[in-house]
């Protein structure tokens, strides 16, 4: 299964906020999106990625304000990113390598999607149950 193949599974859906955006403007998308990570994307282009642990680690452990803070002073800018081809075992060895939940989908340097560690876990559950039908399939014949 692909990235492509998850996305269409899943939808496209892109989330997203401006650097200029202060942390707690982010936080609201977030909320209300009920997401884990936000894109950080401005004139088109990817710049960063804001997640629930940089808040954490960033803001609340640093004792900063999230409604002072720029998104752009705490996301992570250098956003690990995969193609619409990537298939499982590759989104899944890029997040345990790099100890990440969230992975942008580029396609002609746009970001198309956004993949999750629980979308590549369903696709991994999907697929074994397919495996296992197969195999009782076969064994019951």
């Amino acid at each position: 299964m692909t990235a492509e193949q998850i996305l269409n599974t899943k939808g496209k859906n892109v989330y997203s906020i401006l650097s200029t955006n202060t942390v707690y403007e982010a936080l609201k998308v977030m909320g209300e999106k009920n997401i884990g990570a936000i894109l950080v994307i401005d004139d088109n282009n990817l710049k960063g990625i804001l997640s629930e642990r940089d808040y954490a680690r960033k803001i609340v452990l640093k004792d900063k304000s999230s409604k002072e803070t720029s998104v752009h002073e705490i996301m992570e800018k250098n956003v690990i990113t995969i193609t619409l081809s990537d298939n499982l075992d590759s989104c899944m060895e890029l997040m345990s390598t790099n100890r990440i939940r969230h992975l942008p989908v580029i396609d002609n340097e746009i970001v198309v999607g956004i993949i999750s560690i629980s979308d590549v876990v369903k696709a991994i559950i999907e697929s074994q149950k397919d495996t296992i039908n197969h195999l009782n399939s076969y064994i019951s014949q």
